[in-house]
């Protein structure tokens, strides 16, 4: 599953459902797809967002050994950044983020 975020101030954003549902939950939604975050609440969810993924930065590097065939591990805080850029534009427009999934 693919998920896909947008909101009027910015491109939309495609990420893959298990990273997406991770990071919705960091926000403080329940991690429902489809969803929507009001205007109103967008800054609160971005600080949330931010503030987790500092917390997860301190937790140890994950094992080497996980990586597949010589692929490097994405850190989640890397994945966040255009979700963050997002989520920024809308707090600055004042307009609603919402997300949907893709098939």
């Amino acid at each position: 599953m693919l998920v896909t975020f947008s909101c009027s101030a910015y491109a939309d954003i495609t990420m893959f459902g298990d990273v997406a549902v991770h990071l919705l939950r960091l926000m403080g939604h329940s991690g429902t797809v489809p969803g929507a975050i009001l205007a109103d609440d967008v800054q609160e969810a971005l600080e949330r967002l931010v503030d987790a993924l500092q917390k997860e930065q301190r937790l140890p590097e994950p094992d080497k050994s996980e990586e597949e065939e010589g692929e490097p591990v994405i850190s989640l805080s890397h994945r966040a950044l255009p979700l963050i850029e997002l989520l920024e534009a809308a707090a600055k427009a004042k307009c609603n983020v919402m997300w949907d999934k893709n098939n």
